[in-house]
């Protein structure tokens, strides 16, 4: 067992949850500014007083929840925007592949720990290779569902101008934190590079052509190049965890070799007359 496995062992469930309590905060600061916007467009859009409320309970998605806003605001009917919807939250079926086998229990559990998957949470979760601290996960997420659902409501309570975040430049917060995480994930794993600078580069092309929407669900296709790589890594791991284990055998064989043939000496003893 390496080192980084060593130090996940000995943090408790307490510990990393609390952990994603605090690597949240900062997200549910975001998240609740960017709701109070939701909620007082949704309003101005004539959604009333409790839709939009519990839209941002049951969804919990501000893209997706924005592309309903621009879909019905645009003349849409409700197949068309809740299509828009499902497509941006189509990014959660890799995400949600990838942190399953750290999920517990069995299929109606693992299905409702899975309601934590949400984008800030499961970045700040991943340690890498493929392992997600699921209490982390966990605390992260705790914290910023309670603070959007809140957020659309003070938004709809007190209905501010919706381009009031705008004109006060915190509508970049959501962006910068994700951006910071995103340099943390390439900064701890090199083979993290080349899926996020082409997603860079496939966003940046399909902005010019396409929403915004649109174009994160097909830069999001840059994620296959990790997928392609991801079994050779873990072959290569495999390999190496099994040398390491054959490596400790042969070297405890010696120190056992002697008391097995002692007792195969003793049973020779024993049935001999």
């Amino acid at each position: 067992m390496d080192s980084s496995r060593q130090a996940e062992a000995v943090v408790s469930p307490r510990a990393s949850f609390l952990s994603g309590l605090r690597t949240g905060s900062g997200l549910a600061a975001a998240s609740f500014l960017l709701a109070v916007s939701f909620g007082a467009i949704s309003t101005s859009h004539g959604w009333g007083h409790l839709a939009p409320v519990i839209c941002s309970m049951a969804v919990f998605s501000g893209s997706a929840q924005f592309a309903l806003l621009a879909a019905l605001g645009s003349g849409g009917g409700p197949a068309g925007a809740v299509l828009s919807a499902a497509l941006i939250n189509s990014r959660f079926i890799p995400m949600g592949i990838a942190v399953a086998g750290d999920l517990r229990g069995g299929r109606f559990r693992r299905a409702l720990e899975g309601q934590a998957v949400v984008d800030g949470s499961w970045a700040a979760a991943h340690h890498g290779g493929g392992r997600f601290d699921r209490y982390l996960l966990f605390g992260a997420t705790a914290i910023q569902w309670p603070a959007w659902v809140a957020g659309t409501a003070l938004g709809v309570v007190v209905s501010p101008d919706p381009d009031l975040l705008h004109r006060l430049g915190l509508d970049v917060l959501t962006p910068a934190l994700f951006l910071a995480l995103l340099f943390d994930e390439v900064r701890r794993e090199r083979i993290n590079r080349l899926p996020a600078l082409l997603g860079a580069v496939i966003a940046a092309g399909l902005i010019v052509f396409l929403p915004a929407g649109p174009a994160l669900v097909g830069a999001a296709l840059a994620a296959l190049v990790a997928l392609f790589r991801t079994p050779a890594r873990h072959r290569q791991a495999d390999e190496t965890d099994e040398t390491t284990a054959a490596d400790t055998t042969e070297a405890s064989g010696p120190a056992k070799k002697p008391e097995r043939a002692l007792r195969s000496a003793r049973s020779d003893e024993e049935v001999a007359p």
